[in-house]
């Protein structure tokens, strides 16, 4: 299936435009029925007890293997990262019962705007239950050929990986110093 996104929002599937209901319904129906999107799972309720949850949901399996394969190619690391513990809020807030608050606007915002760059085309298989990304392109893709290699040419230079390690590496050689310094661990 290749699901077109603009903005993070879904747009077609397989070059047909679909309403936001009406896909959730025709992937529900073909990914449920590669049995994609079952999850059993024990949870912390807000209360202090745990539960256990056995939930479907086939066009949400879909639709977040889609998205993290488009942020992969579209979103740099800081920011990436910064989405995923913004997302793990987000739930929170909604599993809390906490829609309807001030903090719900700010994260609302913050996630349109990691999404403004999700623009672009993913391509998934579906499987014995399992959602696989195969292919992802966007215009706004940071991934470079150029870039991604570790072999000598114009583009990676050796020796400027070494003093990037020397100065990345500061904070663990001074502990190890002052580990050395007191006679302590000089493992960590």
């Amino acid at each position: 299936i290749q699901l077109s996104f603009q903005r993070g929002e879904l747009s077609h599937m397989t070059g047909q435009e679909y309403s936001a209901v009406d896909a959730i319904l025709h992937l529900n129906n073909v990914a449920g029925a590669h049995g994609v999107g079952r999850l059993d799972m024990v949870e912390n309720r807000l209360v202090g007890m745990k539960s256990r949850g056995c939930y479907e949901t086939p066009a949400g399996a879909v639709l977040r293997a889609a998205l993290l394969g488009l942020e992969s190619l579209v979103l740099d690391r800081s920011v990436l990262d910064y989405r995923i513990r913004l997302g793990n809020e987000f739930a929170q807030l909604m599993y809390d019962g906490r829609w309807f608050t001030p903090l719900r606007h700010a994260l609302l915002a913050a996630a349109e705007n990691i999404a403004e760059p999700l623009t672009g085309d993913v391509v998934v298989k579906l499987y014995k239950g399992n959602v696989t990304v195969t292919q992802r392109q966007s215009p706004n893709s940071l991934y470079s050929n150029a870039f991604a290699t570790f072999d000598e040419d114009e583009v990676y230079n050796q020796k400027h990986a070494e003093g990037f390690i020397r100065l990345y590496s500061l904070a663990s050689r001074i502990r190890a110093l002052h580990g050395q310094a007191e006679g302590g661990d000089q493992s960590s």
